[in-house]
C-alpha cells in the first residue's frame, strides 16, 4: 500500500494541478457568473440556471487524458508497473471526486440558503433538479466526477494504444451512435418514453447505480487496455 500512495504522488507532483486549479478556474467561474446575473435584469423565475459547475467536469476529463498520455510513460520509466500506475490512479481519481464533489455539495448548501447568493442563481445544486434528498445530492455530484474522470481515462487508453486514429474512430462512434439514436428515437417518435423512463425511475437508480455502472465499465475496459498499451 506504501508503494501504491508513493506511486501516487506521480499525479501529485505539484498539488495545484490536481486540485488548487479546478477550484480557481470555479472561483472565476462564478465570479463572472455573478457579475453578469448582478448586471442583467431580474427575471420572474424561481431561479436563473448556470452552467458555470461543469468546468469542474472540463477539468476532471482533461486531467485523467494528461495521466495517461503523459504521465504513463514517465511512470513506466521509472520501473512502476501498469498495475501500480492504474491502482494509484484511481486512488487519486476516488479522493479527488471526493474532495471536488463534497465542495461543491456544499457551495450548493449555501446557494440554497441564501437564494441563490441573492441574485436566483442556480449553479452548484445541479442534483437539486433532480432530488431533494441531500445524500443523494453528494452522491451524484461525486459519483458524476467518478464517471467523468473514468472516460477522460478511456479517451487516454484509446490515445495509448491507437493514437490518433484511434480518437477519431472513437468520435465517429460516438456520433453514429448518439446521432442515429436521436433519429431512431424521433422516427419512432419514442421521445416521450425517453422522458417517462428519466421521470419514472427511482432516483437512486437513475443518480447513483447507473452512473456507477458506467464507471465500472469504463475503468475496466480502460485497465485491459493500458495493461496492453505501450510506452
Amino acid at each position: 500500500m506504501k508503494r501504491i500512495l508513493n506511486v501516487a504522488r506521480v499525479h501529485n507532483t505539484s498539488w495545484a494541478t490536481t486540485f488548487a486549479w479546478p477550484l480557481g478556474i470555479l472561483v472565476a467561474v462564478f465570479v463572472i457568473t455573478y457579475g453578469i446575473f448582478s448586471v442583467v435584469p431580474e427575471s420572474d423565475s424561481d431561479f436563473s440556471f448556470s452552467g458555470g459547475v461543469f468546468s469542474v467536469y472540463g477539468f476532471a476529463i482533461a486531467f485523467y487524458v494528461t495521466a495517461i498520455t503523459q504521465c504513463f510513460p514517465y511512470a513506466l520509466s521509472l520501473s512502476i508497473t501498469r498495475r501500480e500506475f492504474l491502482t494509484a490512479t484511481a486512488l487519486v481519481g476516488v479522493a479527488q471526486s471526493v474532495a471536488l464533489g463534497t465542495i461543491v455539495y456544499l457551495l450548493s448548501v449555501v446557494e440554497a440558503a441564501t437564494g441563490g447568493f441573492g441574485l436566483k442563481i442556480r449553479m452548484f445544486g445541479l442534483a437539486r433538479y433532480a432530488t431533494d434528498n441531500p445524500l443523494l445530492q453528494w452522491l451524484t455530484l461525486v459519483i458524476g466526477l467518478l464517471l467523468i474522470g473514468s472516460v477522460g481515462a478511456f479517451v487516454g487508453v484509446v490515445y495509448r494504444r491507437f493514437r490518433t486514429n484511434g480518437l477519431f474512430t472513437l468520435g465517429l462512434a460516438g456520433l453514429v451512435v448518439f446521432g442515429g439514436g436521436a433519429i431512431v428515437i424521433t422516427w419512432q417518435n419514442w421521445w416521450p418514453d425517453v422522458g417517462t423512463f428519466f421521470t419514472d425511475t427511482p432516483r437512486v437508480l437513475l443518480l447513483v447505480v447507473v452512473p456507477l455502472v458506467m464507471t465500472g465499465i469504463f475503468s475496466t475496459v480502460s485497465w485491459m487496455g493500458l495493461l496492453k498499451a505501450s510506452a
